[in-house]
């Protein structure tokens, strides 16, 4: 179940990224006022948001959207998990690059919008995301009762019967 809402979360979230992305190759600019602002608010640098830019991007975002909510609902086997996998290694990427942006190792402006929504919005998101999607990575419909990752709570035995009344074979 755990697996479920966080595959869901994370395809929304791609697949709302994504939705943005078709959104400004039909020219439009929102939340920026322009093209140069928009383009620097998102990447911290002046370059086109044309739909030669944004149509690949959106294709991928929902590309990945779709592929890690089947994976997430145990459909499509290898396939969604190798793309789950891509999306995750793609966020945890993008999060630690954010933390470049945050620690003036990368070249960010500290005055810049990018550098305040990097810090506040793309940087957290990412690495959540990204740390999300490597859970749903690397378990499966048949073994998630087997993993466990660190803060995870134990699983205790599905059965009435207590382990002291067991009787062995």
């Amino acid at each position: 179940m755990r697996n479920k809402r966080a595959g869901t979360a994370v395809a929304g979230l791609l697949a709302a990224d994504g939705l943005v992305h078709l959104y400004w190759a039909t020219g439009a600019t929102w939340p920026a006022a322009d093209e140069r602002s928009l383009s620097l608010a998102v990447l911290g640098l002046d370059t086109s948001f044309g739909p030669a830019a944004v149509l690949p991007l959106a294709a991928v975002l929902l590309t990945g959207a779709t592929a890690v909510l089947a994976h997430a609902r145990g459909r499509g086997g290898r396939a969604t998990r190798a793309v789950t996998a891509a999306v995750a290694a793609g966020l945890t990427v993008r999060g630690l690059a954010g933390l470049g942006w945050a620690a003036g190792l990368l070249d960010s402006p500290p005055d810049s919008p990018f550098h305040a929504l990097n810090l506040a919005l793309y940087t957290p998101l990412c690495l959540t995301a990204g740390w999300a999607a490597a859970r749903l990575a690397v378990t499966s419909r048949r073994n998630s009762h087997q993993t466990t990752f660190p803060g995870d709570r134990a699983s205790a035995p599905q059965s009435s019967e207590s382990a002291a009344t067991r009787v062995s074979p």
